[in-house]
């Protein structure tokens, strides 16, 4: 997914969670107006300065940022930087004199259009447009004297909640990603049973092999990894199996995780599933008639493509 459809989706969420108490930070980044503030946390998470970013969080929430895995703090300042790496930050205003806070990075920018802040005694409310995006607000309460980041739309900023949920979605297009490897590799079999009429004994057969050297051993139709078993936090097994007709010309694919994620700043783990298993694939082996096609197909065989 990326980070502008992230953002979107992020723009559009109807989730309303508690959000926690707020008591003095022991370091305070002062800003006497909202849209300040708000600039200058949208500026923090463009240059990836998760240390700062924190200083614009409610205390219990910049707690629970700061505990955080590092990968999961720079996940969550990309999400809102809507880039994919560390940016310079470009503050100007428009003609009306609002905030346009440009982040710009190597492979392009974004850009986040300020409006009229609506204060209310300890809370602001500062609507924000992002070209191509939905227009949304960003809340503020104002806690020991600065102004902190309170929620966006209608999602209030529960930093343990929101890396659980985020999590969760991680996982969950990991695991499809995981069943299309399956699939990958079931392709991969059949087409080295096409070229080598027979199926291969382990998944190192179907590794890598030195330039112009495929062999039977080293097919050059998954990468180093799957070859080895395991990939992206999975392990994939592989095993010929009892056709119905009793010949070994069927195979077994499967892959499960290999940990247990603990989620920081929560009390919980979240698992994912126990696994997947493609049914029986049954390879039908090249006749006598096809065979002489063999070594055609063994040259048409090209490097890694799972």
């Amino acid at each position: 997914m990326s980070t502008l459809t992230s953002f979107a989706a992020l723009l559009t969420a109807n989730l309303l969670v508690l959000v926690h108490g707020t008591p003095a930070h022991a370091q305070e980044a002062r800003d006497s107006e909202p849209a300040a503030a708000l600039s200058a946390a949208l500026a923090a998470a463009c240059r990836a300065n998760a240390d700062q970013f924190a200083k614009y969080l409610t205390a219990d929430n910049a707690a629970a940022f700061r505990a955080l895995p590092e990968e999961q703090r720079a996940a969550f300042l990309k999400r809102l930087s809507l880039t994919d790496e560390a940016g310079k930050p470009l503050i100007s205003s428009d003609p009306q004199q609002h905030t346009v806070l440009r982040c710009q990075t190597s492979s392009g920018s974004a850009e986040y259009h300020f409006g009229d802040a609506r204060v209310r005694e300890n809370l602001a409310f500062i609507p924000v447009t992002v070209p191509g995006s939905h227009a949304s607000e960003f809340g503020l309460v104002r806690e020991t004297g600065a102004w902190r980041l309170l929620s966006l739309g209608l999602l209030l900023f529960d930093i343990p909640q929101l890396s659980k949920q985020w999590m969760e979605q991680d996982f969950a297009a990991r695991e499809d990603a995981v069943i299309q490897t399956l699939r990958g590799l079931a392709d991969a079999v059949q087409t080295y049973v096409h070229a080598w009429g027979k199926l291969p004994e382990s998944l190192a057969q179907l590794g890598p092999a030195p330039q112009d050297q495929i062999s039977p051993d080293q097919a050059s139709l998954v990468n180093e990894h799957l070859a080895a078993g395991s990939e992206r936090g999975y392990s994939y097994r592989y095993r010929i199996v009892p056709a119905p007709d009793g010949s070994e010309t069927a195979f077994e694919l499967a892959a499960g995780p290999r940990t247990t994620v603990k989620l920081a700043g929560a009390r919980s783990s979240w698992t994912p599933k126990a696994g997947f298993m493609l049914p029986i694939n049954t390879a039908r082996l090249p006749t006598r008639t096809t065979r002489r096609s063999k070594a055609k197909r063994r040259n048409n065989l090209r490097q890694p493509q799972v």
